[in-house]
């Protein structure tokens, strides 16, 4: 018993360095795809915090007013829905919009994926907090189909569709899929919520606006910090209706907090930066993705990896190659200390024994690489293995 304690906490310390020395490669390396939320320092933090307030005399915010109430207009008009309530966490938000859809419909079982954020990633909040209970339309990892949904043996009162689902490799439906779903839960009385965590890029595999999509669904819920950069935060958006109820949840669960001026801040600026510029990272996200495909296909010694998708539906995709992840993220941290260039960052051995994945997203600092540096940066990747 000692003995598998002290490995467990060698282990943890292992792995607490490995991360240490990725954050520090991170930092100071010329070439990346991405920036990492976890590279910045409180210091340039602040320091671009500083810079976001157009009136630096505006009083702070209190309880949700000024630069918050801003933020929340500002999402409701970008979304297409009559308002929206900003949250500290998605967490929070979806439990909270998920329940009231509960009460709404007379209904607590909610339809989704096993592997969405809900089911995976919040500690079995769902049930333990807001009393709600699941049914999975599929098991495989992908969306699911409308006759799965159409098929489910017992009433539901809300289908929940996470756009893109992150942990099967950030999958979208198609349009007409999405469509067909939407129907489907409407067929079988139920109210459908999307989690749109990371919605904003998914406007370029649909063909379609942001309040084109967001018109299909019942409520939405957005992050400010992933694809836009923010601090942290989300936003609930609807009908003004289940925006006020969510609002008095939200100060149940404890979200009612006396200033958020900084993450309002970011997330605005975030609007106004980034949101613009998915659509090159998608577009860069694909030619990443082809050229990897290549530069591992005529990699000696790699015996089978998979890009997946094949061609991403978002500026993120999952890689996954047949070696031990611990021996795959020092690859990749010793080419970014001794070369300067970070392909990848952290592997995870998610899926059979053997297999690890990463998730690679393409951002602003990918824009500048050609295909034959991403096929250079392969091969000395591989060299480490």
């Amino acid at each position: 018993m000692a003995d598998s304690v002290a490995e467990r906490a060698a282990d943890e310390r292992a792995a607490e360095a490995v991360a240490e020395r990725l954050v520090a490669a991170g930092r100071v390396a010329g070439r990346k795809l991405s920036h990492s939320l976890r590279e910045a320092t409180v210091g340039e933090l602040l320091a671009d915090l500083g810079g976001l307030a157009p009136d630096p005399d505006e009083p702070g915010d209190v309880y949700g007013n000024g630069v918050v109430e801003r933020l929340e207009r500002r999402v409701a008009e970008l979304l297409g829905t009559e308002d929206a309530a900003f949250f500290p966490t998605g967490t929070m938000a979806q439990q909270i919009a998920l329940r009231c859809w509960a009460g709404r419909t007379g209904n607590p079982v909610v339809a989704l994926h096993p592997m969405s954020h809900p089911e995976r990633w919040e500690g079995g909040a769902l049930s333990v907090v807001s009393g709600l209970r699941t049914v999975h339309p599929t098991g495989e990892p992908r969306q699911p189909a409308a006759s799965e949904v159409a098929g489910l043996p017992e009433p539901f009162g809300t289908l929940m569709l996470e756009l893109p689902l992150r942990d099967a490799g950030f999958l979208l439906p198609t349009w007409e899929e999405l469509s067909a779903l939407v129907d489907t839960a409407r067929e079988r009385d139920a109210v459908v919520h999307f989690d749109g965590a990371r919605l904003w890029e998914s406007t370029v595999h649909f063909g379609r606006t942001l309040p084109e999509i967001t018109a299909l669904a019942d409520s939405v819920y957005v992050s400010f910090y992933k694809s836009l950069g923010g601090l942290s935060g989300a936003a609930l958006a609807g009908s003004a209706s289940l925006v006020e109820e969510a609002r008095v949840w939200r100060h149940r669960y404890g979200g009612q907090i006396f200033r958020q001026f900084p993450a309002a801040l970011s997330a605005l600026a975030g609007l106004e930066r980034e949101l613009p510029r998915l659509p090159s990272y998608v577009a860069k996200a694909r030619a990443v993705a082809a050229a990897l495909s290549s530069a591992l296909a005529a990699a000696p010694g790699v015996p089978w990896f998979r890009v997946n998708p094949e061609v991403p539906h978002t500026h993120q995709f999952q890689v996954w190659l047949p070696y031990d992840a611990d021996r795959l993220t020092e690859a990749g941290v010793r080419l970014a200390e001794e070369t300067g260039t970070m392909l990848f960052r952290r592997w995870a051995p998610d899926g059979p024994p053997g297999l690890s994945m990463t998730e690679v997203e393409v951002t602003g600092p990918a824009l500048s690489w050609t295909d034959a540096d991403v096929t250079e940066a392969t091969a000395a990747f591989v060299a480490r293995l």
